[in-house]
């Protein structure tokens, strides 16, 4: 250390580059390249906040103050956001199935809308769980899609319950077979099966597999065996029907036995058996039963349809909403805007680039429609100079200002929040950088460092 400052000892072939030169290059390098054009488009709109909000900023003044004000602009933005947000009656089916629906007009699944959209609600609500006041809707995990190929999309639904591609028939094909089973009197399986039979089960499942033996005995009980079940659908199955999971047949109590299903049914679907546990009292797990044309119809499906679930766990779970159509870009735009003009100082400079920056949404809107980008644009800024008027924003279809609660566009505070948070903590990061070292190995330098230790290279 010479005066309290490292001192770097570098190899001939390395580069270091450092201050303003870093931030430009990696503000450059966040404005993603794309060569297909519809790409390009997908990337840029969904990545529009990232790359307008710390552009052109850093010749101005140092990254710090830059920083300071972005965050500053994130509080102003953040509590706006909550000023024109609106709270939501999630008991109100009509309400959130308009709502989710918002979320899918522009997807393969709107020409099935009003299904799709009963289906996203019903199974969001039914993995809802609520304990000690706090709400927990874990889609991934005990809301699970199955697609089968055939029938039509108009035949999918949300089961009561869970559906696993398994059968429970005993693999016995021939007579010796079963006479070989009657022989094998073997006493450990039996004491395994009769701690279970003792407890007059009428399904057993488990992960693992079940030997003949075992299923003799079971079916001489009348207790159906389902065996080698995954561990996500044996979770999801044991929360659908109130069961607890148990390693050891020897631990068996009677109130680890699930009571809440209330039918099991084995259906041929295809060329494949399925077993269906069904008609459950209050599940709190699903399984989202799709049918259609081909795998590639279903997929798409699945995908849309676990947009609108997202959409319908974030209003849930933050029941407030605010107007889309770039009208809450605009409203948090005008906010930043005015409180610039307030400013004497340097952050005033930063607080108008995120305005700016805001203004993107809108205006890909606008020109998506093919409408006048400047007309319009200047058009919805005047209107949000306006009192109660923060709700206008663009009609995407028809490309004039329309006041978004009477369209009933809206969109979950909670998805904007995290949007912006993640904008300004994105062009943050970028302006903290400004020192990069890279290192270039030669040809020739790769093959002596293998020859000589096995792990060279490494980094």
């Amino acid at each position: 250390m010479m005066g309290h400052r490292p001192v770097l000892v570098l190899s001939q072939n390395t580069k270091r580059e450092s201050g303003r030169k870093v931030q430009s290059g990696n503000i450059n390098a966040a404005k993603i390249q794309v060569q297909h054009p519809a790409a390009k488009s997908m990337i840029e709109i969904s990545r529009t906040q990232d790359e307008e909000v710390g552009d052109g900023t850093t010749s101005q003044m140092h990254p710090t103050v830059v920083i300071s004000a972005y965050r500053m602009a994130l509080e102003d933005m953040i509590s706006t956001l909550k000023k024109i947000s609106t709270p939501v009656d999630v008991n109100n089916r009509d309400m959130m199935l308009n709502i989710i629906n918002s979320s899918i007009t522009t997807k393969v699944i709107s020409r099935w809308s009003s299904l799709a959209c009963n289906i996203a609600l019903d199974a969001v609500k039914t993995v809802q769980f609520e304990e000690n006041g706090r709400k927990e809707i874990d889609i991934k995990k005990y809301a699970r899609v199955e697609k089968i190929p055939g029938g039509i999309i108009e035949d999918s639904c949300v089961l009561r319950g869970v559906m696993i591609n398994k059968d429970t028939d005993i693999e016995i094909t021939r007579e010796e077979d079963f006479t070989r089973i009657l022989q094998m009197e073997e006493e450990y399986i039996q004491q395994l099966c009769e701690d279970i039979i003792q407890l007059k089960p009428d399904v057993v499942i488990t992960e693992k597999g079940i030997s003949d033996l075992a299923q003799h005995y079971l079916m001489r009980a009348n207790v159906t065996a389902i065996r080698r079940v995954r561990k996500t659908d044996n979770n999801r199955i044991a929360r659908a029907c109130g069961a607890r999971i148990v390693s050891r047949p020897e631990e068996l109590r009677e109130e680890d036995v699930g009571t809440g299903a209330g039918l099991l049914e084995i259906k041929k679907i295809g060329d494949e058996y399925f077993t269906f546990i069904t008609e459950c009292k209050d599940p709190k797990a699903c399984t989202i039963l799709l049918r259609g044309a081909s795998k590639e119809i279903l997929s798409e499906v699945e995908r849309n349809l676990q947009d609108a679930m997202q959409v319908c766990r974030n209003v849930l779970l933050d029941p407030q909403l605010v107007p889309g159509g770039g009208a809450s870009e605009m409203a948090v735009a005008h906010a930043l805007t005015e409180k610039s003009k307030a400013m004497t100082g340097v952050e005033q400079w930063p607080y108008r680039a995120v305005a700016q920056a805001l203004e993107v949404i809108p205006r890909t809107l606008i020109q998506n429609c093919g409408a006048s980008t400047i007309r319009l644009l200047t058009s919805l800024r005047a209107k949000h100079t306006q009192e109660n008027c923060e709700t206008w924003g663009v009609n995407g279809e028809t490309g004039t200002l329309v006041d978004m609660k009477e369209l009933g566009i809206w969109e979950p505070l909670a998805v904007k929040l995290q949007t912006y948070k993640t904008a300004v903590e994105t062009a943050v990061l970028l302006l903290r950088i400004d020192d990069i070292v890279s290192g270039h190995k030669k040809k020739g330098d790769d093959q002596t460092r293998q020859s000589s230790a096995p792990d060279a290279g490494q980094e």
